[in-house]
């Protein structure tokens, strides 16, 4: 017979294989099925179909992954190539058609639709449409107000219905009932196009079945809206400029300087994309547009910027001049990044002042791209760490080069902590975000210290390297510290005894995990809410902590007349009982420990005896007045 050991590993390689060759091929999901399915039907050995089953299931979440990160690469790269066009701006009504095509494709909906402003006969039309199939639909035009479209004008906000016939919020009328009816459209979202604080238009996307939109679409459908807004602006300054033009005398000189003003604006937008292209960072956006504008350029966070010029940048949609500085937020949607600040310039002509706004749009897209793939890690991390303790039986090798990829070294000395927050929320929802707030600070922390975190049981697991000279408690009580400074709450860390080389046995982890837990079980029951401790501080404590045993009342029953006579009087009963029972219960040692003569401490100790009764010396009573006082000990406040 074979080693099983052996033979299981072996199950294990030859069950990834076919899985591999569909990563490799980009076969879809129901492929998967088909290695299992064919083994059921060979009758192979369990172990086997095993195997199989977990590769499957590994495999498909590695091609989920990879999707995500292709969509995200691709919804990336068609909005710096729509901002490209944009820059190279000739034709309005191509750019516009782009950017609708785009918009269908990445949200994946049957119908993408634009419709604009006609301040002549007020009301809106359709201007471009993709996927449409009906005439009536594509020559609708909408009085103010009427359909989900004049909702999102009236409001200047996204708007978005499951499903169009049955939605009340907005004004339905006949016309438009029976254009939408002829598309056979169900699902819509609509986002404005803005220029400054007037909506201009509705960017829609729309399906034919009852549909969800996730938030990230609508963001995503409104930053191409906004590349839009930015497209029919360019557009229109490029019309008011032809049109000075003809009623000047010296247009040559004019159509030169436009010229050079085009040229430039150009060149702006190339070296832009082309540092976005090579990974570039925020920062070198910043550098970039320093030297274009011959000033300083900075990026700030929103806490350092100027207040009301920041807000009023963010909702006008354009620089603001503050004192002599020149301040663009950087946003995406409702959230808030920061400003690129042009500092002491107290000049700036509208080609400068564009294109410190479209800086300001870059910036914007690299921070979402990076926070993308930072919530990424944060997610693989997290993964990684929820098969350390639950997959006992995963292959080390796979788990050891999955840390590695991570830079995490689990051959190194690590501790396991649990974190939990202390205040429990009355809302459900303020408690999820709280609870959110600490995973996120987990897993930076995690991140820094080239450890891992996951959200567990309405806490936070970490696993963290020890680094040289640094002990389990103190690792404990510093993060205890981080963590509730980061999210403004009492967060209390219970950790594990160190443990070692968990690349050979990552079955550890589980094992520390529940170790940490009882130590964290403990401080709250010993009312040391908000502080940090590791298992080798309670000893077996520990293990008698764990659970809903009542310290207090255990306390108070066993030596609370005693600890009531010290507080009353003045005296040192119970530091008596502690020498006495640490001397072995000779009152001659007890007396060189207190410093004190040895009728003293008779005299203290027939108080005693008078307080607990004349058996406290009995084993049985001494045990468990010994626990009492060091579990007093133990609840009394940390000295730090």
């Amino acid at each position: 017979m074979g080693n099983p050991v052996s033979m299981s590993r072996d199950h294990a390689q030859s069950a990834e294989t076919p899985f591999l060759e569909l990563l490799a091929r980009g076969a879809s999901a129901d492929a998967y099925e088909q290695p299992v399915l064919l083994a059921r039907a060979e009758g192979g050995p369990a172990d086997r179909i095993d195997a199989l089953e977990r590769a499957k299931h590994l495999a498909l979440r590695v091609r989920s992954e990879l999707e995500g990160r292709r969509r995200r690469e691709a919804e990336l790269s068609a909005l710096f190539e729509t901002a490209h066009d944009l820059a190279g701006l000739r034709d309005l009504d191509a750019v516009l058609r782009a950017i609708v095509q785009r918009a269908r494709s990445l949200l994946g909906t049957d119908v993408a639709y634009l419709s604009l402003h006609d301040p002549e006969r007020g009301d809106t039309y359709m201007r471009v449409t993709e996927g449409s199939v009906a005439a009536r639909f594509q020559q609708l035009r909408l009085g103010m107000g009427e359909g989900l479209g004049g909702l999102v004008a009236q409001t200047a906000r996204p708007y978005v219905t499951d499903d169009y016939f049955k939605d009340a919020r907005f004004q339905h009328t006949g016309t438009i009932d029976a254009g939408v009816r002829d598309e056979g459209l169900v699902a819509i979202l609509g986002v404005p196009l803005m220029l400054g604080h007037h909506v201009i238009g509705v960017l829609f996307a729309a399906d034919r079945r009852a549909r969800v939109f996730e938030r990230e679409q609508i963001a995503l459908l409104g930053s191409f809206a906004a590349l839009a807004s930015a497209a029919i602006d360019t557009a229109n300054l490029l019309a008011e400029t032809r049109s000075a033009l003809a009623g000047l005398e010296r247009a040559n000189e004019i159509i030169r300087d436009r010229s050079g003003v085009i040229e430039r604006a150009s060149d702006v937008h190339d070296r832009l994309a082309e540092l976005v292209l090579r990974g570039g960072g925020v920062h070198d956006v910043a550098a970039a547009v320093s030297q274009v504008l011959d000033g300083t350029v900075e990026f700030t966070d929103a806490a350092a910027a100027p207040e009301y010029a920041l807000e009023a940048s963010r909702a006008d949609g354009h620089v603001v001049r503050h004192k002599d500085d020149w301040i663009a937020a950087v946003a995406a949607g409702d959230e808030l990044f920061g400003a690129l600040v042009l500092r002491g310039h107290p000049g700036l002509d509208p080609v400068d002042q564009l294109t410190l706004e479209r800086a300001a749009m870059v910036t914007s897209l690299l921070l979402l791209a990076r926070r993308s793939a930072a919530e990424a890690e944060q997610r693989v991390r997290g993964e990684l760490l929820d098969d350390l303790l639950d997959a006992r039986d995963r292959d080390p090798r796979l788990l050891d080069d999955r840390a590695r990829r991570l830079h995490a070294d689990l051959s190194a000395a690590h501790v396991v902590l649990v974190a939990r927050l202390d205040a429990t929320a009355a809302d459900a929802d303020q408690e999820a975000v709280a609870r959110r707030r600490l995973w996120a600070a987990a897993s930076h922390l995690a991140a820094t210290r080239h450890g891992l975190a996951a959200a567990r049981d309405g806490g936070t697991v970490l696993l963290l390297p020890l680094e040289d000279g640094d002990e389990a408690t103190d690792l404990a009580r510093r993060t205890a510290r981080h963590l509730g400074r980061a999210v403004h709450e009492a967060v209390t860390v219970g950790a594990s005894a160190p443990v070692r080389d968990l690349a050979a046995r990552p079955d550890a982890v589980a094992a520390a995990h529940t170790e940490a837990g009882r130590c964290l079980d403990a401080l709250r029951l010993l009312g040391r809410c908000g502080d940090g401790a590791a298992a080798e501080d309670f000893g077996f404590l520990g293990l008698l902590l764990a659970g809903d045993q009542n310290v207090p009342g255990f306390v108070e029953r066993t030596i609370g007349q005693v600890v009531a006579y010290d507080e009353r009087r003045g005296t040192e009963l119970v530091r008596t009982l502690d020498a006495y029972f640490s001397c072995g219960m000779s009152p001659a040692r007890t007396k060189e420990a207190l410093h004190v003569h040895v009728n003293t401490v008779a005299q203290r100790l027939e108080r005693v005896g008078r307080l607990l009764g004349e058996d406290w010396q009995s084993p049985e009573r001494a045990l468990e007045i010994q626990l009492a006082l060091k579990l007093h000990r133990l609840s009394a406040p940390t000295r730090r």
